[in-house]
């Protein structure tokens, strides 16, 4: 089997709700790219990448011509068993791993479809037949977050991430973590989100004030070095998120001390291929993990639900229905949750056959 061509796609993905965050960033509407790799035997596979330029260094117009400098390594190439092609993509592109992980996840979905498998089976095999969801809820007025929160607590979620920082007010993030929990009542798990937008000084002012509440926190500074000084000084569980990509950077996380939890996301690391690798050492150094990815529709959630079901259910924070937050919906009959929970999709490979409809017209044709 070789493949023949690549085809690119750029889908606008519109959030159902504004999604603010610390430092005035807002997330409404993001491109999207889907990538359909095509073989000699008819057989394709789909990637998608919706990265979010003020999260990392990465950007969806970088993916097209990633991709065409790939293109003499990849065209031609055996697609069968990701991680051999995706060494040689590595070897001669370096960096860029949010454009390759929409190519590893179409090289793992014609993996998959050629096995006649669904891609958890190639991953570890099924250990749950669904996992427990998060909900992040929109960094807003503090009584607007609480009623999210109730709501979606109504529908069977469990675990609330709440965005923090958007107007630079330590004590109103006070008042968004202390009515969200109110909200919720004891036992259901409720996080603090800064995405790296505060301060060590006010992280802790925060973290000091809700500490009889019940409150992890998640990434509130830009370096490991001071969320482990934060985590210090205010005792509260910490999940580190945006510092978390390789094997190095959480080796370093779990020798400071902070990484209780930790954010696994595809592009990030750049596909299923690598992020394996991170959730297998992750299951020795003991952090909890949420499988998830950056931003996308359901190719990329497809995909991420298939590692997380083959995660060790202990050691499974949450995952996240990122095609459920935004519209539209590339493949309707692809996984919702139900009841605060998600199951991966069935079929072979990711299992999910985007509606041309949806896609538009394609923006590149690589062969």
């Amino acid at each position: 089997m070789k493949i023949t061509r690549m085809t690119l796609w750029e889908v606008p993905l519109a959030s159902h709700t504004p999604y603010h965050m610390s430092g005035g960033k807002s997330c409404e509407t993001v491109t999207s790219v889907v990538l359909r790799v095509d073989t000699d035997q008819g057989i394709a596979g789909w990637g998608e990448v919706c990265p979010i330029p003020y999260y990392l260094p990465a950007y969806s117009e970088g993916v097209r011509p990633a991709l065409e400098y790939v293109a003499p390594i990849v065209i031609g190439a055996d697609p069968v068993g990701p991680e051999a092609l995706m060494s040689r993509v590595d070897a001669w592109l370096q960096g860029h791993p949010y454009a390759k992980s929409a190519l590893d996840l179409a090289l793992w979905d014609i993996t998959g479809k050629v096995a006649q498998l669904p891609l958890y089976a190639l991953l570890g095999g099924r250990q749950a037949a669904d996992m427990p969801l998060y909900h992040s809820i929109t960094c807003v007025e503090p009584h607007e977050m609480a009623r999210i929160a109730r709501e979606a607590k109504g529908e069977g979620i469990a675990q609330f991430q709440v965005k923090l920082g958007s107007d630079d007010d330590w004590e109103t993030d006070v008042a968004r973590l202390r009515l969200v929990r109110e909200a919720v009542g004891a036992g259901p798990l409720v996080y603090g989100d800064w995405n790296c937008g505060a301060s060590r000084l006010d992280a802790t002012r925060v973290g000091k004030a809700v500490a009889p509440f019940d409150i992890m926190l998640e990434q509130p500074c830009a370096t490991l070095e001071e969320c482990a000084a934060v985590r210090a000084a205010t005792g509260l569980l910490m999940k580190i998120d945006e510092n978390a990509h390789d094997t190095a950077s959480l080796l370093h996380a779990y020798h400071l001390g902070c990484m209780d939890a930790v954010a696994l996301k595809l592009s990030k690391s750049g596909g299923l291929s690598p992020l394996r690798r991170l959730r297998d050492l992750c299951l020795h150094l003991g952090p909890k993990m949420c499988i998830e990815d950056v931003w996308g529709s359901d190719i990329t959630t497809g995909a991420l639900l298939h590692l997380a079901a083959s995660t060790p259910s202990n050691r499974l924070l949450n995952t996240c229905d990122l095609s459920g937050y935004v519209a539209p919906r590339l493949d309707t009959s692809a996984p919702q949750r139900r009841n605060g929970r998600i199951a991966p999709p069935e079929g072979a490979g990711i299992g999910v056959s985007p509606d041309p409809e949806a896609l538009g017209q394609s923006v590149a044709l690589i062969d």
